[in-house]
């Protein structure tokens, strides 16, 4: 008794492999096929490119995020004065960042100062942000002390303040020079509050990486904002360091207790929430409607295949004739689409890895054929399009390409394998 051979034998291969590379003149539809490998790959890269995009724009937002400003703030609830205004006002600061520090994984817990001013040099004006921290707090955030082309010494810090590259650029100073700062609610006179005006030598100079943060962000001695804001005897804010910022929300809880609960919590979750939700439905569209480019690439095996059988009838009645099984001649037209989508899927995942690696200089390429300007950070908050390969979108990508392909061949491989021999050969 005949044994029966394996599925996806040698021959099998050998016959698909034949049909994939026949000419159009011995019947083939090679054309067919590049056509549909061109189509595919494109997809691929397409995709995995924007995958790459999307994740490197969050994590740069975020990055950036965490890397300039505080992971948790605590904050007073507040309460009405003797003269009836609402105030925020942490009069025991120094012992509640005591015990927030000894919560487990905090980093670091320093009382803050905020407030906005008007800067002022050589007849240029810009407004700032203020925020007032002790020395050894500010060369504990990241996107501060290790700001990369930063300029000056931060052990100088009590000397003077610390400014974004944004806010030196608009008043056009640079360090050791001397910038005004203006605040209309300054010294306490008996006609009234009179507007504060003092001069600080500019002794470092960061780049954070957010244009916004660098345009508008100006740190000062703590001793010195609580002088300068009228705030003596108090701070308004808690900064909170946590080791794992992702992990922020499991972090509310204890906060809240070390706190006695006479604080409120407010996270970067919370300041950033919205975008970063309407960046996860922006993914989820994105991911939709290049899957639905994936799936029309894929279409192109279908037609080609379905030519491929139409063009080898004959050739599917004499394998039948001779001895093959319905299922070795679907699994012979199958491996010739499935060839098609693996070798599309590879070429797009190669081309997308180099672009998501090379992102730098094809966008520097791009802006220089444009004339410059393609990304304004005023705009879109960060200096460069980022972009950031992740092994799980590279895999999504493949899955979803290997998928499809696999599935669009399995109908036109049935339709070949059950061609009626005598059909085929009735006229030849």
């Amino acid at each position: 008794m005949a044994k029966t051979p394996p599925p996806f034998a040698r021959f099998e291969w050998m016959i698909a492999w034949r049909y994939l590379r026949a000419r159009r003149a011995e019947g083939g539809v090679s054309v067919m096929t590049w056509i549909s490998l061109i189509g595919i790959t494109l997809a691929v890269f397409a995709l995995i490119a924007t995958l790459a995009v999307r994740s490197g724009f969050r994590s740069e937002f975020v990055g950036t995020i965490l890397g300039a400003n505080a992971h948790v703030t605590l904050y007073s609830h507040g309460k009405l004065n003797d003269s009836g205004q609402f105030e925020r006002k942490l009069e025991n600061f120094d012992a509640l960042a005591a015990r927030v520090s000894e919560v487990p994984g905090v980093v670091r817990a320093a009382p803050l100062i905020k407030g906005q001013v008007m800067a002022n040099a050589r007849q240029r004006n810009a407004g700032v942000e203020v925020f007032g921290i002790a020395k050894a707090g500010i060369e504990t955030i990241p996107g501060v002390a290790n700001s990369d082309g930063a300029m000056g010494d931060l052990s100088r810090f009590n000397e003077g303040v610390a400014i974004g590259s944004g806010v030196a650029r608009e008043l056009s100073v640079s360090v050791g020079d001397r910038i005004k700062l203006i605040s209309p609610n300054g010294v306490k006179t008996a006609f009234g509050t009179s507007p504060r005006i003092k001069a600080y030598e500019v002794v470092y100079i960061f780049t954070a990486g957010r244009y916004d943060i660098d345009r508008t962000r100006l740190y000062m001695p703590f001793a010195e904002a609580q002088s300068f804001f009228n705030r003596e005897g108090f701070a308004d804010e808690i900064e909170v360091m946590i080791k794992e910022p992702e992990a922020v929300d499991l972090m509310v809880l204890p906060l809240l207790r070390a706190a006695d609960d006479a604080v409120g919590v407010w996270t970067w979750r919370d300041a950033s929430g919205g975008f970063l939700r309407a960046l996860e439905v922006e993914d989820n569209v994105m991911f939709i409607i290049l899957s639905i480019l994936v799936l029309i690439a894929t279409m192109n095996i279908v037609s080609g295949l379905i030519m491929l059988v139409k063009n080898k009838g004959r050739d599917i009645g004499i394998l039948r004739t001779i001895g093959l099984s319905e299922g070795s001649v679907m699994r012979v037209f199958f491996i010739c689409g499935a060839f098609t989508g693996v070798l599309g899927t590879l070429f797009g995942v190669i081309l997308g890895c180099l672009f998501a690696s090379y992102i730098d200089p094809i966008f520097s390429f791009v802006n220089f054929l444009m004339g410059g300007g393609v990304w304004d950070p005023s705009i879109r908050g960060i200096y460069a399009l980022p972009a950031e390969l992740n092994l799980p979108d590279v895999l999504s990508a493949v899955g979803l390409s290997l998928g499809l392909s696999f599935v669009v061949t399995i109908f036109p491989a049935r339709r070949a394998a059950r061609l009626n021999p005598v059909e085929a050969l009735r006229y030849e």
